[in-house]
This record gives structure tokens, C-alpha cells and sequence, in this order.
């Protein structure tokens, strides 16, 4: 109940006003009513009747439920289209080039591009248009009806009603033509009856009935009278009021179930009859036709993705629903034609018109084949020979044999001619012939060269000295000249890593000793010395 923020109410107040509640919600009691005069359904609950402490509510009311912030610039109005407000006699400057008016430039002009523009010729000045600014809420931005005029559509209807008039009056034009034509055929009067006069004449008459006499079913009326007052718009008749009701096709007790509340029959009432002759086959028939049954497998496609783990619901996201199942019948699809084209492709398709091979025709034999249960051959089966990805007993420029079947100092080669070079041209025996004499000639003329070749003396190993030249057989090494040598090539080196030592005077000597030599070489860094790095 919609009661204001009063004080602190005793144990009796309190339990005088719940039972006052309690009479009013039987109703014993009548409703409070508002500061408007408004009646409060006392089955509001009390968290959205009471109103807050901080609003002051004298009087019980439910103002504080409504909306009661609102923003005044807001319009409902809409852009007045194609209206002008003022048209001048000349140009003006700033004004468009083209047209003259001021309210655009001649880059944004609609008019047509003249010739000599309104600027230089001061005559045809067009109008100003109308600009007009609106501030818009959020739902008045993003209403794709807002300025829509619900009167424009009476244009479309009009155009399609003209349209269907055209075509029926085109139509009963040329029965009329058909039917006179036939009338007048002197022909066929002899052989045709009074009778078939007679009716002729009358369809005649029926087509020159008007038709939206004859065919009551598509004409449109409107109902008035409803529940709320006011029109409800165009209601076409969709049956022939002298068509039989549903309920009457069959009288038996047994037959399909009506329903008068939903005023359905589900299961046909004539199963029995012709197809072709019956109008009427239950109402389950449009469940399982047309967009009922794709609706329908829609249903069972989202079930099913969704018990094998996808996350998907019809009707929480339906669109995301229908695009699943559109992807997926365009994917099976595919499967199928797949499938289908790998079967042809295995077993060859038996319904084209290609003639059968004389293997197939011909080939039938007197074998015995055995078979167990299981399908497997038991008895009569030829040995399968393994097949290569390759191609087998290819011949290629004349060979009889393939390549690689012929060996011979590791080389590879053909066998019918014996040659070992890949994309030859086979030659046969006279080819073999021919390689065996060019070999024999070839083995006989190196064992002549040979033979006739003279062997170089032997050369003798000589002793090189450490500065390249021959070491003489009585060379003799000092050991203290040796000694002295090697520290002469320690404080060399030692200069040569440091040239702030050496002197400004320095003088060369040229002359190389034995002992300098031996001393040079054993003091050498070789790069190739694993323990170099060991060396002093």
C-alpha cells in the first residue's frame, strides 16, 4: 500500500493498519487513493508503494515510481521536408553559384547544374530551404521510424492495387476475346449442342461480371467495433463464407479431434479421400511444409548442438542459432557432394551414358571363389601384387627394360642396351656390341702406354735447414752459441711488444748465424700447435 513516511506507530496502529491492508485486498474495504484522485492497487508490494524519506511525501502516491526527471529541450518533432522560407529577387553575396539560394554552397547544390549560374545571370533564384537543429535523447537518435510518415505507404498501396487491377482487367479482356472467338466460329456451330451453347453463353456472362462481385473472399473490409474502440486496419475474408466448416467434413464420432476453444483440428478429417480433390487435410498439415518445418529443424539443430557441448539456445540468441545452422547445412552439403564424387570417382558412375569396357563385358571366368561369414575369401583369391606410388613398366625412347635394371661399377643403367645414361635412346644389341669393342680398345691401348712408359728415378729425401736450404752433412750446432741465441730472441720479441723500449739509436745486425736461425725456429709460434697457448 502507498502510505507516506509517518513516525513511530504503536502495537495497536500497527495492527489496525494490516488489517486494513488485509479488507482491502479482499475487497471489503475500498482502495486508497492518491493526491491525483487515482485509485492504488493495494497488492502493490510495500518496497515499491513506499515512497523515500528523503521526497517528504505527505499523501500516499506513486509519483516516486514514475518518471520524473525529463528534459525540456527534447522535441518530438521532426525535420520539416522540402520546406522553403524565403526567395529573393537577386543574388546575394555568399548565396550558391548555381541555384542562388543561401542556405548552401555550389559544391552541396541538389538543382541542376545550369549552364550560366543564378551568380552571373541574377534571374531562377531558388529558394531558401528550411534548416532546422533538434536535440534528441538517446532513444530519439537511435529510432530508425522517427519522421516517418505512415501516410506515405497509402502511395504503395495504391500502386500495387492499380497494378492487380491492370492485370485482372487484362485478363478478363482476353477470356472475353477467347470465348466470342469461339462463339463466332462458324466452324464448330454445326457440331456443337445447345447445351454447350447455352453454357458457353453463361460464361460469358460470368466474365462480364464484376469481380469483386464474384470473388467475395479477396475483397478488403474494415472492422470498427473492438475491445478498445477504434479501427484495427484491413481484415481480409480468407474463406468463402459457403465453404463447409471444418468440423462438418466429417460427422463421425471418431474422426479428427476439434477443439472450440482454439477452433484447430490437427489430424485430417478425410484421411481417405483424393489429395487432389480435398481443400482440407488438418491443421498439421502447415507444420510440416513451408517455413514451419525449416523452423522446426532449426529447433532440433540448436537441441542437438547444444547436448554435444556448444554453447547455443534458440531463444536467447536466435540469430547466432540460425547462422550455426546455415553454416552447417552448407557444410554437409558439401560432404555430400564430396562423398558422392569420391564414389564416382572409385566405382565409376553405371547411370551415364559412357559404353562399358571390353574388360567388364568379357570378363567373366569359370573360378570359384570361397567366402566365410564374415565376407572374408577364403579360397580362390589371386594374390594381390604391392603396388608402388610410382609408374611401373614405363619404356621410354625405345627400352625394353626400365630403368635400374641393369648394375655394373656402381652405376645404374638400362638392361636392354647396357648404357648408364638416364634419358638415352636405346640401341639394342648392336649398342652392347659397340660399348664392349670401345672398352677392349680402351683397356689395350693403356696396357701398351704402359708398357712402353719409363719409370722417373727415384727422388731422394733432402734435409732442409731451418732457413730452407740444404743442411750439410757436417753441420754442428754450439750449445752456447745456442744458449745466447735464444735469449737474444727472447729480449727481441720482448722489444716488439713494447716499442716504448726501444731505443732511438738502434742498430741492425744482418748478420744471421746457425744459432739464430735454430733459435728463430724453436722460439716460432706454430698456429696449427695445439699447445701454443701452453708456450712461454
Amino acid at each position: 500500500m502507498a502510505t507516506a513516511s509517518v513516525a513511530f506507530k504503536s502495537r495497536e496502529d500497527h495492527r489496525k493498519q494490516i488489517e486494513l491492508e488485509e479488507a482491502r485486498k479482499a475487497g471489503l474495504a475500498p482502495a486508497e487513493v492518491d493526491e491525483d484522485g487515482k485509485e492504488i492497487n493495494p497488492h502493490i508490494p510495500q518496497y515499491m508503494s513506499s515512497a523515500p524519506w528523503y521526497l517528504n511525501a505527505e499523501r500516499p502516491s506513486l509519483k516516486h515510481q514514475r518518471k520524473w526527471k525529463s528534459d525540456p529541450n527534447y522535441t518530438k518533432s521532426w525535420y520539416d521536408r522540402g520546406a522553403k522560407i524565403y526567395q529573393a529577387d537577386k543574388y546575394r553575396k555568399g548565396a550558391c553559384e548555381n541555384c542562388g539560394a543561401m542556405t548552401h554552397d555550389s559544391k552541396s547544390c541538389m538543382d541542376r547544374p545550369r549552364k550560366v549560374g543564378a551568380k552571373w545571370t541574377n534571374k531562377h533564384i531558388a529558394p531558401d530551404e528550411k534548416i532546422e537543429t533538434f536535440e534528441l535523447d538517446y532513444d530519439g537518435k537511435r529510432d530508425r521510424w522517427n519522421g516517418y510518415d505512415a501516410s506515405t505507404y497509402a502511395y504503395v498501396i495504391e500502386r500495387y492495387e492499380a497494378r492487380d487491377e491492370a492485370r485482372r482487367k487484362y485478363l478478363k479482356d482476353q477470356q472475353l476475346k477467347k470465348l466470342e472467338e469461339k462463339n463466332n466460329n462458324q466452324n464448330d456451330e454445326a457440331g456443337v449442342s445447345d447445351e454447350d451453347e447455352e453454357e458457353d453463353g453463361l460464361r460469358v456472362d460470368e466474365a462480364k461480371v464484376d469481380e469483386s462481385k464474384q470473388m467475395d473472399f479477396a475483397k478488403v473490409e474494415k472492422r470498427v467495433r473492438t475491445t478498445g474502440g477504434g479501427s484495427t486496419g484491413t481484415v481480409r475474408n480468407l474463406r468463402i463464407r459457403e465453404d463447409t466448416a471444418k468440423y462438418l467434413l466429417n460427422l463421425d464420432v471418431n474422426s479428427a479431434h476439434y477443439d472450440p476453444k482454439t477452433r484447430s483440428m490437427r489430424e485430417d478429417p478425410m484421411p481417405d479421400a483424393d489429395p487432389n480433390e480435398k481443400f482440407y487435410g488438418g491443421d498439421n498439415q502447415h507444420r510440416d511444409s513451408g517455413e514451419a518445418l525449416e523452423f522446426k529443424q532449426l529447433n532440433i539443430h540448436s537441441w542437438e548442438a547444444f547436448d554435444k557441448g556448444q554453447d547455443i539456445h534458440m531463444q536467447a540468441a536466435p540469430s547466432q542459432a540460425e547462422l550455426l545452422y546455415k553454416n552447417y547445412k552448407v557444410i554437409k552439403e558439401k560432404l555430400k557432394f564430396q562423398t558422392k564424387d569420391t564414389i564416382l570417382e572409385k566405382y565409376g558412375n553405371a547411370a551415364a551414358e559412357e559404353e562399358l569396357p571390353m574388360e567388364l563385358l568379357l570378363g567373366q571366368s569359370e573360378r570359384q571363389v570361397e567366402y566365410d561369414r564374415a565376407g572374408r575369401i577364403i579360397k580362390g583369391q589371386e594374390k594381390a601384387l604391392p603396388r608402388s606410388k610410382y609408374e611401373e613398366d614405363v619404356y621410354i625412347n625405345n627400352h625394353t627394360y626400365v630403368w635400374g635394371s641393369w648394375w655394373k661399377d656402381h652405376q645404374w643403367g638400362y638392361k636392354c642396351c647396357k648404357q648408364m645414361i638416364r634419358n638415352s635412346y636405346c640401341t639394342g644389341a648392336a649398342g652392347i656390341e659397340a660399348a664392349e669393342a670401345a672398352t677392349d680398345l680402351m683397356k689395350a691401348n693403356i696396357a701398351r702406354k704402359e708398357a712402353t712408359e719409363e719409370l722417373p728415378p727415384p727422388v731422394e729425401a733432402k734435409r732442409l735447414a731451418s732457413w730452407g736450404t740444404d743442411v750439410p752433412d757436417d753441420l754442428v750446432l754450439d750449445d752456447k752459441l745456442l744458449a745466447e741465441a735464444l735469449k737474444k730472441e727472447d729480449e727481441r720479441r720482448r722489444e716488439e711488444k713494447d716499442d716504448r723500449k726501444r731505443k732511438y739509436n738502434v742498430r741492425y745486425n744482418d748478420e744471421v748465424t746457425l744459432e739464430d736461425m735454430e733459435a728463430y725456429r724453436m722460439k716460432k709460434v706454430h698456429h696449427d700447435d695445439p699447445m701454443r697457448d701452453f708456450l712461454n
